[in-house]
């Protein structure tokens, strides 16, 4: 919903009922606006002038699940993917970010106004769970492993650096970034240094730590 300014034009029907002056906004209630005119300082009250706004079907995705919710915005905000917003329901109230943009008849688009839009899909960026693919310190890809480490959305990887997760542990040997993430320059990153927020990549790529040879047996 639209915020309400600090001042209003509007007729003042003590100095001024044919043309706006500044007003100050007093107070807001009962879908009105206390204000105060600057030419005479007159109080009176006033309907604001508030955007039409559309409801949103918001899917969701969190810990490998989905669930469905409604938001409300005015029409003609753009919808980006990228973008995040706090959403809250009764269920659950979390930080999301836009991944696809549906229109009418299933069409998927980058951005669109609100009010053309059908589903906007979106994804948990809170806390995630971040794909590791582990290789033997020989580096031997046959014996590779992948686990799955959940971290705030916030936590930061980095290339180089020594991570421990429960019983693993494991130096960064790159990471993949998601198409929706924004600010990274490329997609990959095998660079010792390079960083990344967890909500952020896709797959980290690791070396074992804790021993040179090991089976799953």
């Amino acid at each position: 919903m639209s915020e309400i300014p600090d001042r209003v034009p509007t007729p003042c029907p003590s100095c001024s009922p044919d043309l706006e002056t500044v007003h100050e906004v007093l107070t807001e209630g009962g879908g009105t606006l206390t204000v105060r005119c600057s030419e005479c300082s007159h109080v009176h009250k006033v309907q604001p002038d508030r955007e039409s706004e559309v409801t949103l079907d918001v899917v969701v995705s969190q810990g490998g699940e989905s669930f469905t919710a409604n938001v409300t915005t005015p029409e003609g905000e753009m919808i980006e993917v990228g973008d995040e917003f706090i959403l809250e329901t009764e269920e659950v109230l979390s930080t999301v970010r836009v991944t696809s943009v549906e229109l009418d008849g299933q069409k998927r688009v980058e951005e669109a106004p609100a009010d053309e839009i059908e589903t906007v899909w979106t994804r948990e960026v809170d806390n995630v769970g971040v794909n590791v693919t582990v290789h033997p310190q020989d580096g031997s890809k046959d014996d590779s492993r992948s686990i799955t480490v959940h971290v705030p959305g916030d936590y930061e990887f980095e290339v180089g650096a020594v991570e421990s997760f429960g019983d693993d542990e494991f130096e960064i040997d790159a990471f993949v970034v998601r198409g929706d993430a924004d600010g990274y320059r490329r997609d990959r990153f095998d660079v010792e240094g390079d960083t990344a927020f967890a909500k952020d990549v896709k797959r980290v790529y690791a070396y074992d730590e804790q021993s040179s040879a090991w089976s799953a047996w």
